[in-house]
């Protein structure tokens, strides 16, 4: 190639960087060629100064005289509004004005009467040094950068900048307690690639800026605080300081109150109705089902307000499942409570030991119950057996037959099978010709018939014993979820919460 050919490409490239130059801002030739298409008389204060200052001015370079003397930059922030707690990717959004502020050597006059007077002035950041500042624990890309506004630039040299950002932060969240639960957070702040002995940084004071904070509609705001550290990493010897700015938010209540736990407890109370259901409406079972089903769907809803996370087991998560296994417990009690309620047509009579039993629990519960011994169904079942009635031929039995054509009645107490047979024989005459195989088959069907009443008693007597039985099944079910539920509510949601003090005690001795 040429060298004229050279010369006339290099010449093409200085003019795309001046013209570069110029619609970025930055402080090259072309910035500086305003100020020399004009005389200093035509130049305003603000102009001259800024001439003044940034002639000889090179930002790439720290602003220091000495190369050992290191930049102290003193970090703050100002908290305006927590944006989003995001607990399922566990980011923390804020946004908050980032305070930074340092001494410049190189921006300083001294000679303020040659400036009208000028003390402070504000100079565009892309035209001086900034401190490279990052949030180490930041989970955005870098490339956006911070907000370009103006630094304010005092005669001694003192720079502050104060861009507003919005961060966001990773933060390690523990939901053991949603949502009566808290979280610290931190951010942490410090140079990426200059160490300690170029650039210190340190805090502005010891907490955050909360003046102009705006309450947040889920989190309250518990409390702040600024720590310094010195780090050294491996890949260099010397120390990278930073500062930690930890906030402390703790979860609002009251939405999850009215939208979670009320509508729990409110379902939970209809589980218990299934216990005072009467067995022979034929609709415990039903209720129990359709409030299992009513918390499936109810669990649904709410799974989305839930953090989705394996690492910890939220109080809410634990009070459900406690009352959805209820729930399921009462459908399957209901149905041996039904059991046991309709067992009595099998004509067994229920063993002793649970007669003592439901006995004790109708006294603990202040219940009338109806049982018997179970010698006396015995009784009942050797007395009135059939074989304890026979059937003789009787010579007056003529006597029975003439009153029973009379259709007058014989009056005998059935709880006395020898008093029945003295009355027969009394009353029988001796022969009745051509009658006494008629008289002896209405005598035993007589028997019969008081047998049969007698084995109905009998059946009647070991139902309502099931019956009683299963009516107080049904009672000291109900007081169990009755306990179970009020002590789950009381343990889980009101307890198991205050416990979190401790924890919160050993994290503000950490920070």
């Amino acid at each position: 190639m040429p060298t004229w050919t050279k010369f006339i490409v290099l010449f093409q490239i200085w003019e795309l960087y001046l013209f570069l130059a110029s619609v970025t801002g930055d402080d090259g030739p072309a910035y500086w060629n305003k100020f020399n298409d004009v005389s200093r008389d035509e130049m305003t204060e603000e102009q001259r100064l800024l001439y003044y200052l940034l002639r000889t001015y090179d930002k790439s370079s720290r602003p220091v005289i000495k190369a050992s003397t290191p930049v102290i930059i003193r970090l703050g922030i100002t908290l305006t509004q927590i944006l989003d707690v995001d607990e399922k990717n566990q980011i923390l959004t804020t946004n908050i004005w980032l305070d930074q502020e340092w001494v410049d050597e190189k921006l300083v006059w001294d000679n303020i009467t040659d400036f009208a007077h000028i003390k402070k002035m504000r100079i565009p950041c892309d035209l001086v040094w900034l401190p490279d500042i990052v949030l180490y624990n930041s989970v955005d890309n870098h490339n956006k950068g911070y907000m370009k506004s103006l630094t304010f630039v005092e005669s001694n040299g003192n720079v502050f900048w104060p861009p507003i950002v919005k961060f966001r932060s990773s933060c390690k969240m523990d939901i053991t307690y949603f949502p009566f639960d808290d979280q610290v957070c931190s951010l942490k702040l410090g140079s990426w690639a200059y160490d300690g002995f170029q650039v210190d940084v340190t805090n502005r004071s010891l907490d955050v800026d909360v003046t102009r904070y705006v309450d947040n509609g889920e989190w309250t705001l518990i409390g702040t605080k600024a720590v310094r550290r010195v780090v050294r990493y491996p890949c260099c010897p010397e120390p990278f300081p930073d500062v930690t700015f930890y906030v402390h938010i703790r979860r609002r209540v009251l939405y999850y109150a009215f939208n979670v736990i009320i509508p729990c407890a409110l379902l939970s109370s209809l589980t218990l109705t299934g216990f005072l259901l009467p067995p022979d409406s034929g609709e415990k079972v039903t209720l129990g089902l359709t409030v299992l089903l009513a918390f499936s769907v109810f669990m649904l809803l709410i799974a989305e307000n839930m953090p989705a996370t394996s690492e910890y087991i939220p109080l809410i998560g634990i009070y459900l499942t406690v009352i959805m296994a209820m729930s399921g417990m009462s459908v399957v009690f209901s149905v041996l409570v039904l059991n046991i309620h309709h067992k009595g047509v099998l004509s067994r009579s229920p063993p002793r030991a649970l007669k003592c039993l439901a006995r004790a629990f109708a006294r603990l519960f202040c219940m009338k119950v109806q049982l018997d011994d179970a010698t006396s169904t015995a009784n009942y079942r050797a007395v009135y057996s059939p074989a304890n009635f026979t059937c003789k031929s009787h010579d007056n039995e003529s006597l029975l037959y003439n009153d029973m054509q009379r259709h007058t009645p014989i009056h005998v107490d059935i709880q006395d099978t020898d008093a029945l047979n003295d009355v027969m024989n009394q009353n029988m005459p001796q022969s009745v010709p051509g009658k006494s195989n008629i008289d002896i088959e209405i005598l035993n069907y007589f028997k019969q018939m008081m047998v049969n009443h007698e084995q109905s008693l009998v059946e009647k007597q070991i139902v309502r014993e099931w019956q009683e039985i299963a009516r107080v099944m049904d009672k000291a079910f109900f007081w169990l979820f009755l306990s179970i539920t009020v002590l789950s509510t009381i343990f889980i949601l009101v307890l198991s919460p205050m416990t979190k003090d401790i924890n919160l005690e050993e994290i503000h001795h950490v920070y």
